[in-house]
């Protein structure tokens, strides 16, 4: 373990050493504007990747090149770039913030060592900056947290701080102490080397000095603070605490580094990515408390069934996993994560998910939409290949003759449906092309015929969502297409249970027949803390009176049964059956048979529940974050109950002038309300005001629909 290197002021990068422990994977993770996309660029501009500051605003950074991110000046796809900083390589993934994208995110994280968090200094905590600290958190990720945007009006350190510690948490390590506030704020004491780094005359460099006379009081008090709570989190740190009463440089920085990678603290810092004020002190932070893929566990796989582990060696077996793929006017670009052993360009590779072996044409280093060719990839590495055609994310590549099945991130499940037409008829066939492969690209996106219309229904998981995947339709293949309105995606499920439903099947038609016959139980599923949800099947069946296989089979069929509900021909959640008896015929029974009864008799009880009343059509809810000036909170409670909302929080913060408050306002809202409240928030509050949405499950919906 080490102390916090003296690159922390280094005005020029250090190449990169070249050896697996001086590589870092990391993501820049936040909530929409926290400044995400501006912290990469200044990150770039630091480590002399690039030569000029891109900024969102004039839509030239480099992350965000698609034109609808300029356009609509927010992340929507995950970018990979690479720049080296103290003699490291830093693989850096600038994600999506918005919450419609939050599977991009998930996808990026599960191929990620280590993240930096970034808040925003006046709003701390916004709801989508919880729903990825969640996300970092299922998968294990090391995290930074840097406290951004400290020249902003009303930015305190310490209320977000306090904010991360209410909704996240963690115990909140913090590094850094502003100087001066707000337009004032000039540079950071920093507590572990207690020394200022100032930022003077709008000087992209920090100057490291002592900590000011002034200052010194509370700098003291400060690292007193950080002292106990390393202290109270770290053995090693609490014995030299004990005995000496404080903590060295030495023994503080290599607490921090193990308490980040266990996740028991996050070490915090501040800045301003706009103005590039503590750019150098977090890249610092990178190396110094972040994983490198040498420090993270082996990645663990299965093949036939069997858990297996594989270290990150480069002389290890190869195995890989294809987080995004991209088909532009360079081709198809398949980014993976290398875990163990090394790719090289016209090498064969197996993709363990199809069965299929498949030949790397090229291997890329990535840098947003340029790349670099490489001759090969080792572990630890996230690279671009070509040439892969059945590849898509959540794939598993590896040697041919060491398989290995590792496990993909999950995908959320669409929640808002569109029907997609083209204009012209003769561009159906190329409609149909283009929506296929945006769903390839995109696992959150499905695609689906509606049986009685006729209509291809685009579902993905918001208005937004959908809005950019009908625009690469239009952009990048040059159809006009027909948008019909949103719909949203209900459910039914089960509120009291159909017991002793009694179902046989019998079918003579010449030759052999079909015969099953099967007892069920039909009841509701147990409650999750987000309502009814799955499906949950058992036997209770004794004496072999239905053998194992048509037990299968049953179960076969009720899954089949899920599809349609009585109540819309919507799917069924929150159902347990259980097969409590049965019969078979020694000739005529089969699975076939077996799975049409299970099929046939959960429709007959979904049937018999529906006129007793007992089945329930349940709806896609959300919680709404809407922040407004003061005096428009009153209109927006109004609008969010007539929009069926349920109001779980309203405050309202004082601002620096009288009458200059703002509202807060958070809200249960079923998502079929939300359609077009961007624009008719926007009318309310003439402009000023902003929501967020999280998505929450299904709720019951109302009787009348």
């Amino acid at each position: 373990m080490r102390s916090l290197p003296n690159s922390q002021t280094t005005t020029r990068p250090l190449e990169f050493r070249g050896d697996l422990a001086a590589v870092r994977n990391l993501g820049i993770l936040a909530h929409v504007d926290a400044g995400k996309t501006t912290l990469t660029e200044r990150i770039l501009y630091a480590t002399g990747t690039t030569h000029k500051r891109g900024e969102v605003h004039e839509g030239t950074t480099v992350t965000d090149f698609d034109p609808q991110e300029r356009d609509r000046g927010i992340t929507i796809f995950a970018a990979a770039v690479s720049c080296a900083w103290g003699g490291h390589r830093i693989n850096l993934i600038d994600t999506p913030g918005h919450v419609d994208f939050a599977d991009e995110v998930t996808r990026s994280l599960r191929v990620l060592d280590g993240a930096v968090a970034v808040f925003d200094a006046v709003a701390g905590v916004e709801p989508q900056s919880e729903s990825v600290w969640r996300q970092a958190d299922r998968y294990g990720v090391p995290r930074l947290a840097f406290v951004n945007k400290m020249d902003r009006a009303g930015a305190d350190l310490d209320r977000a701080v306090a904010s991360l510690r209410e909704r996240l948490h963690p115990a909140p390590l913090v590094v850094h102490m502003p100087i001066g506030a707000e337009d004032g704020f000039t540079g950071v004491v920093d507590l572990v080397r207690m020394r200022a780094l100032l930022w003077r005359d709008g000087g992209d460099t920090a100057e490291p000095v002592p900590v000011p006379g002034e200052l010194t009081a509370e700098a003291e008090r400060r690292r007193r603070l950080l002292e106990e709570a390393v202290a109270g989190l770290h053995p090693a740190a609490l014995e030299e605490f004990c005995a000496l009463s404080r903590l060295t440089e030495a023994t503080l920085s290599t607490a921090l580094r193990e308490l980040t990678l266990s996740g028991e603290g996050v070490v915090v810092l501040c800045g301003s990515a706009y103005r590039n004020r503590g750019i150098e002190p977090l890249l610092d932070a990178v190396v110094s408390f972040l994983p490198s893929p040498a420090q993270v566990p082996p990645v663990r796989g299965t093949h036939d069934g069997a858990a297996q582990e594989r270290a990150a060696d480069p002389e290890a077996p190869f195995a890989a996993l294809v987080f995004k793929v991209s088909a532009g006017a360079t081709g198809r670009l398949t980014f993976l994560r290398v875990y163990a052993g090394t790719i090289e360009k016209g090498g064969t590779v197996w993709d363990a998910t199809t069965g299929r072996t498949e030949r790397i044409a090229r291997v890329l280093r990535v840098h947003a939409d340029r790349h670099a060719p490489l001759d090969r990839a080792v572990a630890g590495d996230i690279v671009a290949v070509t040439g892969l055609k059945s590849a898509r994310p959540g794939t598993t590549l590896c040697a041919p003759g060491a398989p290995l099945l590792l496990e993909a991130p999950g995908t959320t499940e669409p929640v808002v449906s569109v029907a997609v037409e083209a204009r012209r008829r003769t561009d159906t066939g190329r409609l149909a092309s283009a929506l296929a492969r945006l769903a390839e690209e995109d696992p959150s996106l499905a695609l689906r015929s509606d049986a009685e219309t006729g209509q291809t229904l685009l579902s993905g998981m918001g208005e937004l969502h959908l809005e950019v995947a009908v625009e690469r339709v239009r952009r990048e293949h040059g159809l006009e297409v027909t948008v019909g309105r949103p719909r949203v995606a209900y459910r039914e499920t089960l509120v009291r249970p159909v017991p002793g439903l009694v179902y046989r099947h019998v079918k003579q038609e010449g030759g052999a027949g079909q015969f099953a016959h099967v007892v069920l139980d039909v009841a509701p599923l147990e409650e999750s803390g987000d309502g009814p949800e799955g499906f949950a099947f058992a036997s209770a069946v004794v004496g072999g009176r239905v053998p194992r296989e048509f037990v299968r089979a049953v179960e076969a069929g009720c899954r089949d049964a899920l599809a349609e509900g009585p109540l819309g021909g919507h799917p069924v959640t929150g159902v347990r059956v259980t097969l409590t008896d049965g019969a078979t015929h020694p000739k005529d029974s089969s699975e076939t048979a077996f799975r049409t009864a299970g099929r046939f008799a959960l429709r007959e009880a979904f049937r018999r529940a529906r006129e007793a009343g007992a089945m329930l059509l349940l709806e896609p809810v959300a919680e709404v974050t809407v922040t407004v000036p003061e005096e428009a909170v009153g209109g927006v409670l109004g609008d969010l109950a007539a929009r069926r909302g349920r109001v779980s929080r309203s405050a309202v913060h004082a601002g620096a002038d009288a009458g200059a408050g703002t509202g807060v306002v958070t809200a249960t809202v079923p998502l079929a309300e939300l359609f077009g409240y961007a624009t008719a928030l926007r009318g309310r509050t003439r402009g000023r005001g902003t929501f967020t949405t999280r998505p929450l499950g299904h709720a019951p919906a109302p009787a009348t629909r």
